[in-house]
């Protein structure tokens, strides 16, 4: 019976997937073999020796110490795509919130209460809550990925103009990228867009990506868009271009004093995949990487180790080798005496995985190899 510890409420659209003869989800198991997780942070959790993987229903995983998960021989998955329809279209609402003044407007009916004729009154005040159109304007998608390109087709189906930077653009997104939309460097982004979203992941290369220099070559009276993550923008900077006028309106899906205190910002709770549809595939798609790694020794969308595939298990005794500098794995396995029947390896920088299929069963460990299970 595999224990999978739940750190936060997951749909049961996705925990039900999980067969109850082989699995049992509690938030209070102790020696568990799987963590399911949403945004509870886990840097200072103690994981035991019985957890083998961690799945993130979401895509964002800097609540996960991932080094040291791969350290300790943890798998950590994520769920690219799994809310990629449900920000899309937050996003197109971001840039509607940011150009017609939709916020501000609605506050200003709802101070009306009690006003006689109050129809009239509002009808009245309607000229200081003016703002443009999107179709004919630029948009500049940062990162086109599984939700970037659905953005920038939506952007193009509104009628803008649509150019875009990713310089791992993938050949799936590629092909799936509407033809007008223009591939181009991050300076014409900058140079081009009368509005800029951003969708990438948080890393040292893109903390502040969206700061001070950028923000210097954007167009005056830009509108940006942030539903990835606050940290991509300098929150400093954007509040000082935002008093200036260099930014006519932020949009985001952080909460920070600064744009709470900017008129010129609408902050909204981190409602980016907070739709049922999205809280239900994010958990379906998490529950079956667990399954599929706890059973079969498959990792797929992991984000500290390779991917490495077998399809489902068979008869023949099944290992999954985890490793570190440059390890062999199968020599190890040779030196056992065990024949491989089939394998997959690959490489993650450091971290190596082989999951192979054996003549016979044996185990293997030592310098280097971080975790060895048999299946």
């Amino acid at each position: 019976m595999y224990q999978i510890k739940l750190f936060n409420k997951i749909s049961t659209v996705g925990t039900s997937r999980l067969d109850p003869a082989g699995y049992a989800c509690s938030e209070s198991a102790e020696d568990y073999d799987a963590i399911l997780v949403r945004s509870a942070k886990l840097h200072d959790t103690a994981f035991p020796a019985s957890c083998k993987c961690i799945a993130r229903a979401g895509a964002g995983v800097n609540n996960i110490p991932l080094d040291r998960c791969a350290e300790e021989g943890i798998v950590v998955f994520n769920t690219p795509g799994a809310n990629s329809n449900a920000v899309k279209e937050l996003v197109i609402c971001g840039l509607l919130l940011a150009s017609r003044k939709i916020v501000q407007g609605a506050n200003w009916v709802q101070s009306l209460a009690g006003t006689p004729e109050i129809g009239p009154a509002a009808e009245k005040g309607k000229a200081t809550y003016a703002g443009p159109e999107l179709m004919g304007k630029t948009l500049g998608v940062i990162g086109l990925g599984a939700i970037g390109w659905k953005v920038a087709n939506a952007a193009v189906a509104l009628g803008m103009n649509v150019v875009g930077y990713d310089p791992y653009l993938s050949d799936a997104a590629k092909a799936a990228l509407d033809p007008s939309v223009q591939v181009v460097s991050l300076e014409q982004v900058f140079a081009d867009a009368d509005y800029v979203t951003v969708h990438v992941p948080l890393l040292d290369s893109t903390r502040g990506l969206i700061g001070a220099d950028s923000i210097a070559k954007m167009k005056d009276g830009v509108r940006v868009v942030n539903f990835a993550r606050g940290e991509l923008v300098d929150t400093a900077a954007m509040d000082r271009a935002l008093t200036e006028g260099k930014v006519a309106a932020y949009v985001c899906d952080f909460a920070s004093e600064e744009m709470l205190a900017q008129p010129n910002a609408i902050v909204l709770p981190h409602l980016g995949a907070s739709t049922p549809e999205s809280e239900d595939n994010c958990a379906i798609m998490a529950c079956d990487e667990v399954s599929d790694f706890l059973e079969n020794g498959n990792i797929v969308n992991s984000v500290n180790f390779p991917a490495v595939s077998l399809g489902k298990k068979g008869a023949s005794p099944r290992i999954l080798v985890l490793t570190k500098g440059g390890t062999d794995a199968a020599a190890l396995l040779s030196a056992q005496g065990a024949s491989i029947v089939n394998k997959c390896e690959g490489k993650r920088g450091e971290y190596g995985a082989l999951l192979a299929d054996l003549d016979k069963a044996v185990e293997i460990g030592g310098e280097g190899v971080l975790a060895s299970r048999l299946l």
